[in-house]
C-alpha cells in the first residue's frame, strides 16, 4: 500500500496542534478511557479471537470470518432493528471524542476537519484515499489468505431484504466515522496536545487500528495498520478527519455491497 510522496515528510511540517489547558497526565488518561470503551476493547476481542483462530484443527486460510449477519432472518422486521440499533449506537463513541475535544475548545470539531466547509475538496480527496487503500488492500487480503495468514472474510450475510443495501451502507458509515474520528481526529489531537512525538502518535493509533482487526487474521492486521499509518499522515497535514471518513466508507460499502452482490458468481470471493 503506497503512501504519497508528498505524506512522507518530517513530523515538523504538520500542521500546529489546538491548545488545551488539560495536563498531560489527564489527556493521556481520558484517551485510554475512550479506547477501553471502543476500539481499544475491539482489539482485545479480536486477539482473543485470532488465538481462538490459531489453536483450531483447521488452517486459518480454511477457516471463515463472517461480518454483517442476520439475527433473526425468518423475521425480518426485527433483523432489521438488530442491524440499525448497533449502527446508530456504533457512533456514540465517536460522538463522545468529539465532546471531549470541544470541553476545551468550543471549535474542535472544525479544527478536526469534520465540518462542511470544504465539500468538492473532501470528496476529491477522499475518492483519490479510496484508491491508494482499495486496490492494494484486497491484494494484500488475497496474498495474504494464499499464503496462511488470514481467514477468507465472508463480508456480508444478510437476508435478501428490501433493506439490505441501505443497512450495509449505514455499516459502512457507521465504521467510517467511529474509526476516522477516534483512531485519527481524537487520538492525534490529544496525544500530540500530551506532547507525544507526532511518528509516535501515528504509530501507537495505526498498531490498535490494525489490532481490532486481528479477527481476520495477519493480513487484516497489516492492511489496517498501513492504512492508518496513511491516514494519520494526511491528517497531520491536513487536520481534515471528514476526507477520511469518505474514503473508509466507499472502501467498506464497495466491500459489503460487492460482496452481496458478487458471492455467487466470484470464486475467489
Amino acid at each position: 500500500m503506497p503512501l504519497p510522496r508528498s505524506l512522507l515528510t518530517d513530523a515538523a511540517s504538520a500542521a500546529p496542534v489546538p491548545h488545551t489547558a488539560l495536563p498531560r497526565r489527564s489527556l493521556v488518561t481520558e484517551t485510554w478511557l475512550v479506547l477501553g470503551l471502543s476500539l481499544g476493547a475491539s482489539a482485545l476481542w479480536s486477539i482473543l479471537s485470532l488465538v481462538n483462530k490459531l489453536t483450531q484443527q483447521v488452517a486459518l486460510n480454511q477457516q471463515t470470518t463472517t461480518m454483517n449477519n442476520s439475527v433473526t432472518p425468518e423475521r425480518p422486521w426485527l433483523d432489521l432493528a438488530y442491524q440499525l440499533l448497533p449502527i446508530g449506537l456504533g457512533v456514540v463513541p465517536a460522538l463522545i471524542a468529539v465532546h471531549l475535544l470541544r470541553r476545551d475548545d468550543p471549535a474542535a470539531a472544525r479544527e478536526i476537519g469534520i465540518d462542511r466547509s470544504r465539500p468538492a475538496a473532501d470528496l476529491l480527496q477522499g475518492g483519490a484515499l479510496t484508491l491508494v487503500i482499495g486496490i492494494p488492500g484486497l491484494l494484500l487480503y488475497l496474498g495474504a489468505r494464499a499464503a496462511g495468514l488470514n481467514t477468507t472474510i465472508a463480508a456480508a450475510n444478510l437476508t435478501g431484504q428490501w433493506w439490505t443495501i441501505p443497512v450495509l451502507i449505514l455499516a459502512a458509515a457507521q465504521n467510517a466515522i467511529l474509526e476516522e474520528v477516534v483512531m485519527i481526529g481524537y487520538l492525534l489531537t490529544r496525544w500530540r496536545q500530551a506532547g507525544w512525538a507526532t511518528p509516535l502518535a501515528i504509530g501507537v493509533s495505526a498498531l490498535i487500528r490494525g489490532g481490532y482487526h486481528l479477527y481476520q487474521g495477519f493480513g487484516g492486521f497489516v492492511g489496517n495498520a498501513l492504512m492508518g499509518v496513511l491516514f494519520g499522515l494526511f491528517f497531520v497535514r491536513t487536520t481534515r478527519v471528514l476526507p477520511l471518513v469518505i474514503a473508509h466508507t466507499l472502501v467498506d460499502i464497495a466491500a459489503f455491497v460487492g460482496y452481496t452482490l458478487l458471492r455467487s458468481r466470484v470464486g475467489w470471493l
